[in-house]
């Protein structure tokens, strides 16, 4: 298997009518594994069902997004930590700051990022993140979390990745001098999108890994329809198209890295 997807949502209801399909078809398209994303407690918990349902080819990460996190409580630590002690648990995710939407104040997402990153050092899991519209306070807060982990922490050179990150490209730097890893998805393959193709060609291929965020942001073969995990083959091929490589070398290698950040055999 060539491929796999690190940031899917197929607990979501788009895919209630063929999930079975979804998957097998992944399967077909050369995946060996999906991480499947928890947005909020509900679909934190659906992502372990999915772990219980396909071990072995579907892993979770647990964790409340910045836009779901106006309510956010101690009551939901406890919830995610009981979560995150499932052998399939890989990551505390999404976890972040989006300052795009306004579904919760700057201070409130500030509260259950923080809270979050507590929970990931604690449980020494990498985190997935979420940025929007806020990498000028995000990328120093996450870069000075990194750098006060304890210097034995089994993340401390493998802290998480950033997904999907649209930010300004003075923060990659830092970002990855902090072990961060850079989630790439189908935007990379938009015609309007030099400046995500210039984000590849500037990251080490060792920090690049695949993702969908399905049902979003399809690439541009399948723009307006849902997005999938078998359509990571394309956002591959772009990207071996950008770096000069061949999409076999390509697809071994950032699965590779993924196996690496988040623990998979």
């Amino acid at each position: 298997m060539l491929y796999c997807d690190t940031h899917a949502h197929i607990d979501f209801d788009n895919f209630d009518a063929d999930r079975q399909e979804v998957i097998n078809k992944a399967k077909d398209a050369g995946l060996g594994f999906i991480i499947n994303i928890g947005i909020d407690i509900e679909t934190s918990q659906k992502s372990v069902n999915l772990v219980d349902e396909y071990p072995g080819f579907i892993y979770a990460a647990v964790g409340v997004h910045p836009n779901y996190s106006s309510n956010f409580s101690h009551e939901q630590v406890s919830k995610l930590e009981i979560l995150a002690e499932h052998a399939g648990v890989v990551a505390i995710g999404e976890v972040g700051l989006d300052f795009y939407r306004d579904y919760a104040t700057p201070g409130e997402q500030k509260k259950a990022l923080s809270a979050q990153l507590e929970l990931a050092e604690r449980l020494v899991l990498p985190i997935v993140v979420h940025e929007r519209a806020s990498a000028h306070e995000l990328a120093p807060l996450l870069t000075r979390w990194q750098s006060e982990l304890p210097i034995e922490s089994a993340i401390k050179d493998r802290p998480g990745v950033m997904h999907a990150y649209s930010g300004s490209l003075e923060f990659v730097p830092e970002l990855l001098s902090a072990g961060f890893y850079f989630g790439i998805g189908g935007p990379v393959t938009y015609k309007n999108a030099a400046e995500k193709r210039e984000l590849v060609r500037m990251l080490p291929i060792e920090r690049i890994l695949l993702e969908t965020d399905c049902p979003f942001m399809p690439p541009q073969a399948h723009r307006g329809k849902r997005n999938e995990p078998a359509f990571i083959p394309l956002i591959a091929q772009k990207i071996a198209e950008i770096r000069g490589v061949s999409d076999d070398e390509l697809g071994e290698q950032l699965t590779s890295n993924a196996r690496r950040l988040f623990q998979i055999a």
